[in-house]
């Protein structure tokens, strides 16, 4: 009572008594606050009962206006007498005692305001920045302490201190074996340009730093999308840091305690404390200070405890979720989790843990997005030794199919998730390894993960390959070259797919009776041997592929573009046929989404330097056996298929193939779109598997009594223009047919879009 009282008094005398010069006032609140320690024997008191809040708020203040009335960057007597005094080392003592108690939140409100409120540059002072260190270390020592939101406060600002001027991250890297080092910092002489640069505690900084990224791939990828890639300002030279020979710097070992404090208020139990922690973690993996991110890697548990907290969320889902749910849930953001159960009418079991999980796997993303190349790639390779393959992989070589469904709807939703460069190679890697020899038939199995994941393209759940199909479709649209290489381009590399056949004037695309020259008679092939002379395919969809014009190849190589796109429309004979009985469902509605779709494939390949013309047949290995590898194996093997599998499996083939055709590669084109192309015995190619299947259907068909009304009747049921009724017979066969004729279409589109982009100045 008697202090309250006391304080209104000091305040009254105050305003009615003359104002005195801003440095003796300055004085006067600071030595109020000493002498209430020599003048006080009862320290149990909280601070908040005596004057020293009020007196710190008149110090701050004094501060401020003293910067006001000066120009900029002129440090002021108040300001001098703070620096000289050590004043800020005082506090920090106090606070570091708690006494009285509450004293260290007044010391933490009060560093805070003073970095956060006045505009001149503090931290490069080593009576500021040493104190500041110290106090740091008094951060997160104690979970669910009473002052954590003020040492989130603290954090905070001298995070964002840091990110306006990364250079003075280097005063926080402390020397373990040796903290007196850091006193050689202030009044250094200068590196000389191009000298190895040191940090303050003379442990050298590399030049510059790799990532183990594909060569593939270029030049190593920038620090940070945040970060500006320019060459950071030099420091002045009062505040470069000394050089140290490199032997003696090569065992020093750093603490980052920064970064130790912020860790560990992630754990606070107060969910606005773990997230602004989080935000300071965010603020400093960004510096682009190589020092701090080899310190950072090196010297904290960053990286285990971010993964470790991965591991725990991913243990804590069901076994079984819908992967329905997994796909749609939303609310997926690694900021304070709000989510209530109760108010949510679509909530499902497991969906709170879902969220989190999601949610902090998109904080991981973030941070490796945002974080210096060094702490990405560790940060990285860290989740995927002890996430991806140590949690990740069980679960996805598990023979139990509600397992294998769950586990793979999740790592299709992290695909889809996932946008920092490191974490996205990882997981390719850890999918699909480092591997780019071609693929032989012997050694696919070498791989377990990648074998088993692409034959989980063809499992005998159809749920399974639906999912694995969608795995790999996305996995497709990544902007990352090793995917497309490894699954596809390896193997098609030498062209040996091909039958190379000198020109002759003489036969040159001769058509012989009706026929291409080397075109398959489909009435010799084994796969047809079921034909009888009673339902023999007719002569005219034998010859339903245009004939090849003497003309028919361009000067570079290409097939006339009509003559492809004819090819396709026309692979379907016309009793197969339902579209063109339904309005809005002709060949010209695929054109607008495959140029779309098209000009997004080649924005994401443009660094990746490919051919514009396939590689010349003369310096190609054509003797060495051709494989198409497994991926292309097992999407051509359910293609082949497609009249006796569910309508939803072929829609999910035929999406995989036709992003497999978009891709602006000659080979790929060569390959999956270009009909005319002399096939090497045994090879098949996209377009001879789908003649195959036409000529199996053309002899199902005549089976099939009332056969067009019925496929008629089936397209309009799956637009939604006719109600559902009985069950139409052979309803698998008519909406495969039905998937194939759309199939061809959209083929047609793409072929056509692909030749008009090649033509475009």
């Amino acid at each position: 009572m008697f202090s309250k009282l006391s304080s209104i008094l000091q305040h009254a005398v105050e305003v009615l008594a003359p104002s005195l010069p801003l440095q003796e006032d300055f004085v006067y609140h600071w030595k109020s606050i000493t002498h209430y320690y020599i003048e006080t024997s009862d320290d149990k008191a909280p601070v908040t009962d005596t004057n020293i809040p009020s007196h710190l708020e008149q110090m701050l203040e004094i501060l401020v206006q003293e910067e006001s009335e000066r120009e900029s960057g002129e440090t002021g007597p108040c300001m001098e007498y703070l620096l000289h005094h050590k004043v800020l080392e005082t506090l920090y003592t106090l606070g570091k005692a708690d006494c009285p108690p509450g004293m260290k939140q007044q010391v933490l409100v009060f560093y805070t305001k003073l970095l956060g409120r006045i505009r001149q540059p503090l931290l490069p002072h080593i009576n500021v920045h040493r104190p500041v260190q110290k106090l740091i270390r008094l951060c997160g020592e104690v979970l669910a302490n009473p002052t954590e939101n003020e040492e989130i406060q603290f954090l905070c600002i001298v995070c964002s201190k840091l990110k306006q001027d990364p250079y003075l991250v280097n005063f926080f890297l402390e020397n373990k074996s040796k903290g007196a080092l850091s006193n050689s910092v202030l009044g250094s002489s200068a590196a000389s340009q191009g000298e190895v640069l040191t940090n303050d505690t003379g442990q050298s900084v590399p030049p510059g730093t790799t990532c183990d990224l594909p060569a593939t791939e270029g030049a190593a990828t920038t620090a940070s999308s945040s970060v500006n890639p320019t060459v950071p300002q030099e420091p002045s030279e009062s505040l470069r840091p000394s050089s140290m020979p490199e032997s003696s710097a090569s065992h020093i070992h750093q603490d980052y305690n920064l970064v130790n404090s912020l860790l560990n208020l992630t754990k606070s139990p107060d969910g606005r404390v773990a997230v602004k922690s989080c935000e300071g973690l965010m603020l400093l993996v960004s510096l682009p200070e190589p020092a701090a991110a080899k310190c950072l890697t090196q010297s904290t548990g960053m990286c285990d405890l971010l993964t470790d907290r991965l591991i725990s969320l991913y243990r804590a889902l069901p076994q079984s979720i819908d992967p329905l749910d997994i796909e749609t849930v939303d609310g997926i953001n690694w900021g304070l989790d709000s989510y209530n159960v109760k108010e949510d009418a679509s909530a499902f079991p497991g969906k709170r843990a879902l969220i989190s999980f999601l949610s902090w796997f998109d904080y991981c993303d973030q941070l490796i997005k945002e974080a210096h190349q060094v702490t990405a790639c560790a940060m990285a390779k860290c989740i995927w030794e002890r996430f991806l393959i140590g949690v990740m992989e069980p679960q996805l070589m598990q023979t139990s199919e509600i397992g294998i469904l769950t586990a793979t709807a999740l790592l299709h939703r992290i695909v889809r998730h996932v946008t920092s460069e490191a974490l996205l190679q990882q997981i390719v890697y850890f999918l699909l390894t480092e591997q780019r020899e071609p693929e032989t038939l012997r050694d696919i199995q070498k791989n377990p993960l990648r074998h088993r994941l692409i034959e989980h393209c063809n499992h005998i759940s159809d749920e399974i390959s639906i999912m694995t199909l969608r795995l790999f479709e996305h996995l497709l649209q990544k902007p990352n070259e090793h995917i497309l290489y490894n699954l596809v381009l390896r193997n098609l590399e030498e062209r040996n797919y091909t039958e190379y056949k000198p020109p002759c004037p003489e036969d040159k695309d001769v058509v012989e009776n009706g026929q291409i020259a080397g075109a398959v008679d489909l009435e010799e092939d084994p796969i047809f041997t079921d034909l009888s002379p009673d339902n023999m395919l007719s002569k005219e969809w034998l010859s339903s592929s245009p004939p090849i014009s003497p003309d028919h190849q361009r000067n570079d190589g290409k097939t006339e573009v009509h003559k492809i796109v004819n090819s396709f429309l026309c692979l379907v004979p016309d009793e197969a046929k339902s579209s063109y009985q339904v309005e809005g469902t002709g060949y010209d509605t695929y054109l607008r989404d495959a140029h779309r779709q098209f000009r997004d494939y080649c924005a994401i390949c443009l660094r990746w330097d490919w051919p514009g013309t396939a590689k010349a047949i003369e310096k190609c290995n054509l003797e060495a056996p051709f494989f198409e590898g497994h991926f292309l194996k097992v999407l051509f093997d359910r293609m082949g298929k497609i009249l006796d599998q569910p309508y939803d499996v072929n829609l999910q083939v035929t999406s995989v193939l036709s992003k497999l055709s978009l891709f602006p590669h000659p080979h790929i084109h060569e390959f999956l779109l270009d009909p005319y192309v002399n096939l090497a015995p045994g090879c098949r190619s996209l377009f001879s598997v789908i003649v195959r299947v036409v000529g199996d259907l053309m002899v199902r068909i005549q089976r099939i009594p009332e056969f067009t009304s019925k496929l008629l009747l089936v397209r309009k049921r799956l637009l939604g223009l006719e109600p559902d009724g009985p069950i139409v017979d052979h309803m698998t066969l008519l909406e495969g047919v039905i998937v194939l004729e759309e199939f061809c279409k959209e083929l047609a589109a793409i072929a056509f879009v692909k030749f008009h982009s090649s033509t475009t100045p």
